[in-house]
């Protein structure tokens, strides 16, 4: 008796496909995987910040720019090259510097994230972007006298407890994959004060 294909309609399926793929490929090629999923979800809040940006200018009744491809690819570039490599070895230094089984971890872990990862990547964001955009240094110096600041407390407020999260109660093979889903919109942020 042949058997008859049965179409699954069940959505649950599909994403528990997609989950399971995606873990094959975090086990198999976690700097690669880690790095694609940044440059994706680094592109998307980009284009949620042109869309957001775009909407609101249209309430205004205000002429609203077309969406900047050149701008998507630029932080799709910036979360493959950037964000996925060196959030993979940072989590994994952590994880090193840190054990859990060190007194006041937590305490110590958010610390250095928030004091000297946090400050760093921040610039190395508008050093990198500024490089993309095929900007000068002036424009560079220009860019961080006036956004590096402002940019640098948003992100201790917005960070610091999506942060102590992360890295103290998210397994390690998964925390740039937190980052990204919280940096969704931390992008459409930094999008709009690059501007």
């Amino acid at each position: 008796m042949p058997v008859q294909s049965v179409v699954i309609r069940d959505p649950a399926f599909h994403s528990r496909l997609l989950l399971q793929q995606y873990l094959y490929l975090l086990k198999r090629y976690p700097i690669l995987t880690k790095s694609f999923t940044s440059g994706i979800l680094s592109a998307l809040g980009n284009l949620l910040s042109q869309v957001l940006e775009k909407r609101a200018k249209a309430k205004r009744g205000c002429q609203a720019k077309d969406i900047d491809t050149f701008g998507i690819a630029r932080f799709a570039v910036y979360g493959v090259c950037v964000t996925g490599p060196i959030s993979h070895y940072f989590y994994q230094l952590l994880e090193l510097l840190v054990p859990s089984s060190a007194p006041c971890c937590m305490v110590k872990r958010l610390l250095l994230d928030r004091l000297v990862f946090a400050p760093a990547f921040l610039l190395l964001f508008f050093v990198v972007m500024n490089i993309l955009e095929g900007n000068k240094w002036p424009a560079l110096q220009a860019k961080l006298r006036v956004s590096y600041w402002p940019a640098l407390i948003m992100n201790w407020k917005v960070w610091t407890p999506f942060q102590f999260i992360n890295i103290n109660f998210v397994p390690v093979q998964f925390r740039v994959l937190f980052a990204n889903l919280v940096a969704l919109f931390w992008y459409a942020y930094l999008a709009s004060v690059r501007k």
